[in-house]
């Protein structure tokens, strides 16, 4: 093997072993896999080659375990989950797979026979671009705690070419481009060319002789599966994500209209075919770009289910009884969102009826059983009438009726839901709610992407069952106050500070201090979110520091402030926002007055890969929405989780979070949820008086002091007191003083070290609570009806 580490690659002699765990049998393995296995050219074996061998390498491993996973349902038959999302944020693989195994020693030692690190190897895996934001991280974090609890559960999802986009920054702001994920190949997915099934849009609906009725005719696509192993945690089970893949058939091809010239239309329902999985969330500001996402959807719930009910005849045929009327418990469908509610009419209609029925009966059962309700029935049923050249099916509705189960994602989202949103629907069905908080992986969120913090969290609790306990991590309480911890917890911090400060320069060229304040907000750049309200606040951080004098610029806290996060392609405001960062940071960043005091860096292309890098090195988390308008977010328990501190309103998940680290270890500010509605009244009555500094911040802005791009169409969105794009209703402007002030606080404390360690301590002692290991454990036991079934 000439080329690169070629030297060492030749003394290691191919031999397959799927399920080595020993360094030489590994290297053996990987070998094999370079020579036997082949991808790339005979004679090379550089960084890329070796990591492709060495990821299929460990999935002979995946294989062994997901094969007998499968086997062991088969014959035990347990009643299953099977989870239906249209994203997952999967990050990278192979250091969770390793990790998850029980491996990574062995495969570092086996890859440094042929010359290479294993974070180098790491380094070549593109992410998955199966996902783009908190919805999509969940349902990967789900499927880890799934498998790790030994759960009998699947993943369903869309097998996109292309992802979201990739982001790139340039002068004029966000650019995205094709994600290239696919480009070469996965190494984890293994397709399943006996798993294939027909799914039909259009046509039109036959009654037969006999009264049945038969959808025919419209165009007919092919659902091919691509299973994707999960590995558990310390476990033998390994279960699927099952992603599918729409293909047209040689049929389709028309041969007669190519050789005719007519190239495009021969090959029609190929084309179609490939835009069902081509872009994850296209654009749907045309009918046709909201009848492809419709397409996407129907397409995935339609092939899931047809697979569900696949296996559920594949095991009823062992069955003793055999009978339909067990389907119910035997499958469990969850739906991640609304996305996948055609599923509900897609598994009825292969069953037997389908949305008109499911309305009709649900107005019925109103009518006579709840005649006090009669009067809602307009807003409350699934299709929505008014206009009956263009019926509309509300999906919210759909769900809510025929699901047994609908659960919020944190108390404060659930009280929203009961009280608000569906509160009709309570009175009908008061125990069909549930709360269910959302939880995030410890394995990904903190051993595996901060193996400095856990290395000290396990030597003080003296053990690692934290991993699969986050619960235990309360025993780092009684070390707050600890000299010795402050100090490693210290120099463990500092570590990962220098790992995202080398990030932030290989990605962005801008040279950040390790000992200033890393602030950092990394999420889908949205208004409700308020990326706006956090550079607003830099901007006049920057303007009261550039009237200081030196020496009360050396009493100043030190900050760098790092904003991630992708602007959905058509959402103009958000793309404002980011070139909004990325000018305020060229400014900043450049001016020797201020820039030893503040930074500001817009971090390209974010992903899971650059959040295992940004959060173990944060100090200082931004979770700033409007208050009622977050369901739960998970990224601010990934950042409690590593020991850094929040500054947030009482939204989403943060309201628990608080409670569970202390008051006093969270920096607290904004409106309450159940002031904005208020609060967006009074500002139509024109009793909103805007703070003098939210006014310096935005004529600052006005005054072309960070370019002359034109922001008044953003800062429009700021003024007035009502009408569309104005009137500032996520209640920037309202917040802003609130929230300089609890900045001023932030500054204080950090300069108090001490101080400051002890709250991040805490902060990773009251993480317990956010593991998606309980998240599932409530599921199953609540709304599944599931238990563990472990493969001996």
């Amino acid at each position: 093997m000439p080329g690169s580490n070629s030297a060492a690659a030749e003394k290691v002699k191919p031999a397959a072993s799927p399920a080595a765990d020993k360094p030489a049998e590994i290297a053996g393995n990987i070998s094999y896999h370079a020579q036997y296995s082949p991808h790339f050219s005979p004679l090379a074996f550089g960084p890329e080659e070796a990591f492709y061998a060495t990821a299929e390498s460990v999935r002979d491993h995946l294989i062994e375990r997901w094969n007998d996973t499968y086997v062991h349902f088969h014959k035990t038959d347990p009643k299953q989950t099977y989870y239906l999302s249209m994203e997952y944020l999967q990050g990278r693989a192979l250091t969770n797979a390793v990790g998850n195994l029980g491996i990574t020693g062995a495969y570092a030692e086996a890859v440094k026979k042929f010359g290479y690190e294993l974070e180098a190897l790491v380094g070549q895996e593109k992410d998955a671009a199966l996902g783009n934001g908190g919805l999509g991280r969940l349902a990967s974090c789900f499927l880890d705690s799934m498998a790790t609890l030994n759960l009998p559960a699947w993943g369903y999802g869309l097998r996109y070419r292309y992802g979201l986009f990739k982001q790139v920054i340039t002068k004029e702001g966000q650019e995205e481009m094709a994600e290239d994920w696919l480009d070469k190949f996965s190494p984890w997915e293994i397709p399943r060319h006996d798993v294939v099934f027909p799914v039909r849009f259009f046509g039109h609906v036959e009654i037969l002789p006999d009264g049945s009725r038969k959808w025919v005719g419209g165009e007919v696509l092919k659902a091919l599966a691509y299973d994707v192993p999960i590995p558990g945690y310390k476990t033998k089970n390994a279960i699927s994500l099952r992603l599918w893949e729409a293909k047209a058939t040689a049929e389709d091809f028309n041969l007669f209209q190519f050789n005719d010239g007519q190239y495009e239309s021969s090959a029609q329902l190929h084309a179609r075919a490939e835009q069902i999985c081509a872009v994850l969330y296209p654009g749907d500001a045309t009918e046709e770009g909201k009848l492809l996402r419709l397409k996407q959807q129907f397409f995935l719930c339609s092939a899931s289910l047809q697979d569900m009910i696949a296996r559920f005849k594949e095991r009823k045929a062992d069955r003793v009884s055999g009978k339909w009327s067990e389907f119910p418990s035997k499958v469990a469908v969850q739906l991640n969102d609304t996305h996948p509610t055609l599923a509900i009419p897609e598994l009825m209609r292969l069953l037997m009826e389908i949305i008109e029925e499911i309305d009709k009966r649900f107005r019925e059962m109103v009518i006579s059983k709840h005649k006090e309700m009669e009067g809602k029935i307009d807003s409350m049923k699934v299709l929505d009438g008014s206009n009956p050249q263009k019926p509309v099916v509300r999906m919210a509705n759909l769900c809510v009726v025929s699901s047994h189960s609908v659960n919020g994602v944190a108390e404060l989202h659930s009280n929203i839901l009961k009280q608000e949103l569906f509160a009709d629907y309570v009175s009908i069905w008061p125990n069909k709610f549930q709360n269910k908080t959302n939880g995030i992986t410890p394995r990904r969120w903190l051993k595996f992407c901060n193996p400095e913090l856990s290395e000290i969290i396990t030597k003080w609790l003296k053990t690692d069952q934290w991993t699969s306990d986050l619960d235990l991590l309360t025993g780092l309480r009684k070390f707050a106050d600890d000299e010795k911890l402050h100090a490693e917890w210290a120099a463990a911090k500092l570590a990962c500070k220098k790992r995202l400060a080398k990030h932030v320069l290989d990605a962005t060229g801008v040279t950040i201090d390790p000992n200033s304040l890393f602030d950092i907000q990394i999420k889908r750049i949205h208004e409700y979110k308020r990326q706006l309200l956090n550079i607003l606040g830099a901007v006049y951080r920057y303007k009261k520091l550039k009237e200081m004098s030196a020496e009360e610029k050396q009493k100043v806290t030190p900050r760098t402030v790092m904003i991630g996060g992708k602007a959905f392609a058509t959402y103009t405001n958000a793309k404002r926002i980011v070139k909004l960062v990325n000018d305020v940071g060229a400014v900043v960043n450049n001016d020797p007055e201020v820039n030893k005091c503040l930074k500001v860096v817009f971090i390209p292309n974010y992903n899971v890969s650059v959040a295992e890098v940004l959060i173990p090195g944060s100090e200082l988390s931004q979770h700033i929405s409007t208050a009622g308008m977050e369901a739960s977010g998970t990224s601010n328990m990934k950042f409690s989780l590593n020991g850094c501190v929040i500054i947030g309103t009482l939204d989403g998940a943060n309201v628990e979070i608080r409670e569970e680290v202390g008051e006093d270890n969270f920096f607290l500010f904004g409106a309450k949820a159940d002031q904005v509605a208020g609060l967006r009244k009074d500002r139509e009555n024109g009793l909103f008086k805007p703070d003098p500094r939210f006014e310096e911040a935005k004529q600052l802005i006005r005054s072309g002091a960070f370019g002359s791009y034109n922001y008044e169409p953003l800062l429009d969105s700021l003024e007035g007191n009502s009408g569309f794009g104005r009137g500032d209703y996520f209640l920037v402007g309202y917040d802003f003083p609130g929230y300089i002030d609890a900045q001023d606080r932030v500054d204080a404390a950090y300069k108090d070290k001490k101080k400051w360690i002890k709250m991040s301590i805490l902060n990773t002692a009251g993480s317990g609570k956010f593991s998606s290991d309980r998240t599932i454990a409530q599921y199953a036991k609540e709304i599944w009806d599931i238990k563990p079934s472990p493969v001996a």
